[in-house]
């Protein structure tokens, strides 16, 4: 939750100030950044046998960068644009160890309908935080979101000790290689996670400009995401049902190219309804794609590897947002809304395109150093050639 609400909080946070805007944005870009930096640094420096300390530290030191701002609404900008970078990057390692957890706690075979019921909260999560944010700044006090981002992340550390200090690996599982050059093989994955986010940015901040592009009311832009965070959730759900057929990379690739197609679709069709449904359908897809993605992690990395694995793919989404984002609003000062949808669709096919083939070159050359991906798969738990599980 406080990761969802962070960076709407931060702009009503300072916007009051003169260039409270400005400053809004740029403190929730030190966030992001925060979270970009944080996730591989910390991620890959996680022992699996022990990572609830290391986790608890990391959530401590969130919760009260997040009190610290939340408390010190009138510091000096580079204050606050501190305080933003510690809540982004202290935690950043916590989704990534959180989740190897939860893969070790289940069964091999229930691996993917775990991941998918996480993924269903976290969107139900993402849907909630805007409005909440909103009404509590607007209703109550700006201060207030982030106090209860602070206290909540606080809360979470107390959780840990619910859980297992950690997760059963071997050192020797990576065959003497260095983590940083096993995570470097996985890029493809990474790349190919970071197109499916990027398409999300393009929903969340180019739909404004569009629906006035249309005349249509910009107050449906709030309706339509929550229709593709339901969309997003339904595809969690389903996905999790039962086994697909295809490779992983595959079941990928279809996805993404449907998404992509969905959002191109978005910048075309006329009326609010088309675009409910077309954004429904690419949530579906979105949620799909991200879960083979994860899931291709625990086929590829050896055990010790998967919270750095995880973390290092939470920060490349980051980024592919972050990217994606950047080009629309870039085009928006010269192209209308929906080209800027359509050059961003192109950018996250060419990441599809290159996440694809440099997945699939591996398995056609057999690549060079680490052991190939069947054994690896086996060593995770993953079996299935076939169906990826």
């Amino acid at each position: 939750m406080p990761v969802a609400a962070a960076p709407l909080a931060l702009v009503f946070l300072v916007r009051e100030r003169p260039g409270g805007y400005v400053l809004g944005a740029v403190l929730a870009a030190a966030y992001v950044v925060g979270e970009i930096i944080g996730a591989p640094l910390l991620g890959m420096r996680i022992r699996a046998e022990r990572a609830r300390p290391q986790l608890a530290v990391g959530l401590g030191v969130g919760a009260l960068a997040f009190v610290g701002l939340g408390a010190l609404p009138g510091a000096h900008p580079v204050v606050l644009g501190g305080l933003a970078f510690l809540a982004g990057a202290g935690p950043a390692a916590a989704p990534g160890g959180l989740r190897a957890l939860l893969t070790g706690l289940v069964p091999a075979e229930a691996v993917a309908q775990a991941l998918a019921v996480e993924s269903m909260l976290t969107f139900a999560i993402w849907a909630v935080a805007p409005a909440a944010v909103t009404g509590l700044a607007l209703g109550v006090s700006a201060v207030l979101p982030l106090l209860l981002a602070g206290l909540l992340m606080a809360a979470s550390v107390a959780g840990l000790w619910m859980l297992p200090a950690g997760w059963e690996s071997d050192a020797d599982d990576r065959g003497g290689e260095s983590m940083a050059r096993i995570l470097v093989r996985a890029w493809p994955v990474f790349v190919t996670g970071a197109a499916s986010l990027s398409m999300l940015a393009l929903a969340e901040l180019v739909l404004p400009a569009l629906l006035e592009q249309r005349g249509i009311g910009v107050g449906w832009a709030g309706p339509l995401l929550a229709g593709l965070a339901v969309g997003s959730a339904c595809g969690s759900f389903v996905y999790g049902l039962r086994r697909w057929p295809g490779r992983l990379r595959t079941q990928s690739m279809v996805l993404m190219f449907g998404l992509c197609g969905c959002l191109g679709l978005v910048a075309v069709v006329p009326g609010v309804g088309w675009m409910f449904g077309v954004l429904g359908v690419a949530g579906v897809l979105q949620a799909g794609a991200m879960l083979t993605r994860n899931l291709s992690l625990r086929e590829l990395l050896p055990p010790s590897a998967l919270a750095a694995g995880y973390s290092v793919m939470y920060a490349a989404v980051g980024a592919g947002y972050a990217a994606s984002g950047s080009l629309a609003g870039g085009l928006l000062s010269v192209v209308s809304p929906s080209t800027a949808i359509l050059a961003g669709v192109a950018l996250g096919v060419v990441l599809t395109v290159v996440g694809v083939l440099g997945e699939a070159k591996p398995l056609e050359g057999g690549s060079s150093g680490g052991g190939d991906v069947a054994e690896r798969a086996a060593v995770c738990g993953g079996g299935d050639s076939e169906g990826g599980l």
